[in-house]
């Protein structure tokens, strides 16, 4: 009686537990979408708000024929606000993802006391919802006030004559409804793993897939392979037709557009093997192998880390490579008088910065990403640390192994995201342009770009580990282990 009685209590008091365990990892997770949110909420209202502000100017000042740029202006800035928002998607979708692979024995229970996985899918979209929202409109906030006390300390200084600028304009809402259905398909797409979770996982051990299981899951692999490779054929065929006629880069678009989703699926196989050899070159001890093992053992967590990383460095890599590399072209034409090509300089030096700046911006959502990604690993492998405590290994030592696996996964990305935008930032410039000079030029790397990308590399690989390495060495042996 006592045994029969005991196993729906254990049974409910596991439920119970699994409804409220995973509150830590919530948190962290929503923590991130929201602050995501809220930063391309801002982006985009500044963005927004600045050509509001460029158009009031021009017509307070008469200069009503070049009021014409504030449209072309709009269009840019819809372009890189798109972009902003894809990384921010990307970004989320792998937060809400990382979450979900840390509670499969708690999504697991629920499912078998009879919740469904559409309801628990739903449950997170309605999250999504609810964080997305709060952080576009603190957001949108933010960047009204930014752009405003901005426009108002260019008057105070002189850099601009003083005009009636508007402190709010209602395109804003479009940042604002646009964050928010990103972070709603987002969450609905980073979910999708509930729909997976069956009861019987409640007995398993493995919540993340394995490199042997990903690379024999055959649909994966087999189109990423096709898409990198139709798409690596029509960039090739673009810089050739590109010779003849500038409509090559339309052809060489498309390529790299399904090239690029081929990486972005096949990442999960790509990265891991190249981030265990940058960790196995930063040492040979238990604490670098270790670390480069963790990248292989868990290739889809690694992947959602770092991918975001990846997209936002191939993208300033990429225009800073055909900026340069028009340049080069435009040397070898050489049809241009001294003075004009000083001041063309000039104008592709200025487009540059400004670019790299926009462009770089979805380096801090995905450096955001990648901090989120990395604590709540952390948290997901609290037995695995104790485990590593109880067998001998100090805390200077854990927290060298979390800041080694935050090194060799940054340090991999950045590697991987150069060696993208610099080929396809020449694919783009020699499909473009081939055709003023009729033959291949080679690409032209600009090298203090190149610096500033380790740079900030560099900055995000230690405020990555910071809060996941502090964390690490605060469990507790005993309290680890004692983890259901």
């Amino acid at each position: 009686m006592s045994a029969t009685s005991t196993a729906p209590e254990a049974q409910a008091s596991s439920a119970a537990k699994a409804q409220r365990a995973p509150e830590s990892q919530q948190s962290s997770g929503g923590a991130a979408v929201v602050i995501v949110s809220a930063l391309s909420a801002a982006f985009g209202t500044v963005l927004i708000m600045i050509v509001a502000d460029l158009a009031a100017y021009f017509d307070a000042m008469g200069l009503s024929e070049i009021g014409a740029l504030a449209s072309v202006l709009g269009t840019v800035a819809a372009l890189f606000f798109a972009i902003a928002l894809f990384v921010g998607a990307v970004v989320t979708s792998n937060s809400v993802a990382t979450v979900i692979a840390g509670r499969t024995k708690e999504i697991a229970l629920l499912r078998l006391i009879g919740a469904s996985g559409r309801s628990l899918r739903r449950r997170t979209v309605r999250e999504g919802l609810v964080q997305g929202a709060s952080g576009a409109v603190a957001g949108a906030s933010l960047g009204v006030g930014l752009t405003a006390l901005g426009a108002q300390l260019a008057i105070t200084n002189g850099a601009l004559d003083p005009f009636p600028f508007p402190i709010v304009h209602p395109a804003i809402l479009a940042p604002v409804i646009a964050v928010t259905a990103a972070t709603i398909i987002a969450s609905w797409v980073g979910s999708r793993r509930v729909l997976t979770v069956s009861p019987i996982a409640a007995t398993s051990s493995s919540a993340e897939p394995t490199m042997q299981e990903l690379r024999a899951g055959r649909g994966r692999s087999v189109t990423a392979t096709i898409l990198i490779a139709l798409g690596i054929a029509m960039l090739i065929g673009g810089v050739f037709f590109g010779l003849q006629s500038p409509s090559g880069v339309l052809v060489s678009l498309g390529g790299g557009m399904l090239s690029f989703v081929g990486v972005i699926i096949g990442a999960p196989v790509i990265l891991p093997p190249l981030m265990s050899l940058v960790g196995s070159a930063l040492g040979r001890g238990p604490v670098p192998r270790l670390a480069a093992a963790n990248a292989v053992r868990n290739p889809a967590r690694s992947s959602r880390a770092v991918i975001g990383l990846v997209i936002g460095i191939t993208l300033v890599t990429m225009f800073a490579v055909a900026s340069e590399t028009f340049r080069a072209i435009t040397l070898q034409f050489g049809q241009m008088e001294p003075e004009m090509y000083a001041a063309f300089e000039q104008v592709i030096d200025v487009t540059t910065a400004i670019m790299s700046v926009l462009l770089g911006f979805s380096v801090l959502l995905a450096a955001v990403g990648m901090v989120n990604t990395l604590s709540l690993s952390v948290m997901q492998r609290r037995r695995e640390l104790g485990l590593l405590r109880a067998l001998g290994f100090t805390v200077g030592q854990v927290r060298r192994m979390i800041v080694t696996e935050a090194v060799a996964m940054i340090a991999s990305s950045a590697l991987f995201g150069l060696l993208l935008g610099v080929f396809y930032g020449w694919v783009g410039a020699q499909a473009t342009f081939g055709s003023l000079v009729g033959q291949l030029v080679p690409p032209s790397i600009p090298w203090v770009t190149v610096a500033a990308v380790l740079l900030v590399t560099l900055l995000i690989t230690v405020a990555s580990s910071l809060l996941p390495a502090r964390r690490a060495t605060r469990v507790s042996p005993v309290a680890a282990l004692a983890v259901d």
